[in-house]
């Protein structure tokens, strides 16, 4: 977040020096060459021509993604909004609407209120949106958590879910660690769900 042209070099474990964009480029051209190999879907052909494109417009101008590209219609709507206010970015106004953008409540969230007025591009319409917030893709963690979550409720436990973690929240303070994104079925959490 602090280097907005995406070009500050890193240093890797292994000694070599690379930037954000160098790291996303040589995936990109990892994917590319996978693709020509085999036959895409056509959300996956989607998937690839938009990474391509945010890729080169990263490297000529980052800000021509004004309209897809997250971070760049934050950091617009920022400034904006401190050259209207004549704020410096240490204002606690800023870091009101830093989280404002991200309230994923649809009547208050900013960045909802630049998609009502079209200054923002949608990959997905609210119906797809709703049914992802019920159904968790079935070949990720997303499924535990969701499984999770859904028991949860049903049975009016106390928990705690974030990334990683599926807690229970009462007496035994019962935790598991779901560390691998692609791990869809674990028995840990089939044994906590059972418990409930």
């Amino acid at each position: 977040s602090h280097d907005i042209t995406c070009t500050r070099k890193v240093r890797l474990a292994n000694g070599r020096e690379v930037s954000a964009l160098d790291i996303q480029s040589e995936y990109l051209q990892r994917a590319l060459r996978f693709a020509e190999t085999r036959g895409l879907s056509p959300e996956e052909k989607e998937a690839l021509d938009a990474w391509e494109h945010a890729v080169t417009a990263i490297e000529r101008d980052p800000f021509s993604l004004d309209r897809g590209c997250d971070w760049v219609i934050k950091h617009n709507l920022i400034e904006h909004y401190r050259e209207r206010h004549g704020l410096a970015l240490s204002d606690p106004r800023i870091a009101l609407v830093d989280l404002q953008y991200h309230d994923i409540n649809r009547s208050r969230g900013l960045f909802y209120r630049l998609q009502d007025r079209g200054l923002v591009d949608r990959v997905c319409d609210d119906a797809e949106i709703d049914l992802a917030t019920d159904q968790a893709p079935q070949t990720t963690r997303a499924r535990l958590r969701g499984d999770f979550i859904r028991k949860a409720k049903e049975k009016k436990r106390d928990y705690t879910v974030d990334w990683v973690h599926l807690k229970l929240n009462d007496q035994a303070q019962r935790t598991v660690l779901c560390k691998d994104p692609f791990k869809a079925h674990d028995e840990r959490v089939e044994k906590l769900i059972e418990s409930l």
